[in-house]
């Protein structure tokens, strides 16, 4: 499970995904907090655009029928197993509502020496990640669209490299880091095809900085 990432910049965002610039806001992200996701415009565009737009939303996923922005601090992550059936998620993954969450790091904390050490994660090559996600819309009270996002995660409990976190006692989880060439495939996948994406990133692709 993941709680706390830090987002790369506008410009690293540019260059690894080749996203329209935006307008920055905060890097290192909690529940609750508003960080950038990727997704594909909704619009018809011209010949010469990108299909993928970057918008900013609540790190935490706020289904519609929600009366507030709270339910956030504990919509950060879907577990893949359940999404389809848990009331938060399932109108989202339903209707194929895919997004990439753009990651220069994760943390998790690492318990093997008795206490939590926060660990800094990163792909080993040093390109952000892209990690699976579902995105939503809300209303606000004042009648303005408010968007949110959750990571998709999946079982990590003998993955060589995820393993390693979270308390001993408790089930390991990771989150869906997408291979850099399924992305658009991510991104325009129908519903039936979405539990095809909720794989285990190789942990020689991890690494700890």
């Amino acid at each position: 499970m993941c709680s706390h990432y830090e987002a790369p910049t506008a410009t690293q965002l540019e260059q690894a995904f080749a996203a329209a610039p935006y307008e920055q806001g905060k890097l290192d992200l909690w529940p609750g907090y508003m960080g950038p996701f990727l997704r594909n415009r909704d619009e018809p565009i011209e010949p010469d655009e990108s299909q993928l737009e970057v918008l900013v939303g609540s790190f935490g996923l706020i289904p519609g029928w929600s009366k507030d922005t709270k339910i956030a601090r504990r919509t950060y992550n879907a577990r893949s197993e359940t999404v389809a059936e848990k009331p938060s998620y399932r109108s989202a993954w339903k209707y194929a509502h895919h997004c990439i969450i753009p990651a220069a790091a994760i943390y998790e904390p690492d318990w093997r020496s008795g206490k939590a050490i926060a660990t800094r994660i990163e792909r080993s090559d040093g390109e952000p990640m892209g990690i699976a996600g579902l995105w939503e819309r809300w209303k606000n009270p004042e009648g303005e669209t408010v968007h949110s996002y959750t990571m998709l995660t999946v079982n990590a409990d003998d993955h060589e490299f995820m393993r390693n976190y979270h308390r001993p006692e408790d089930e390991k989880r990771m989150v869906v880091i997408l291979p850099k060439g399924l992305y658009k495939d991510w991104l325009a996948a129908p519903a039936n095809e979405s539990m095809e994406f909720m794989r285990r990133y190789p942990a020689d692709r991890l690494a700890v900085r």
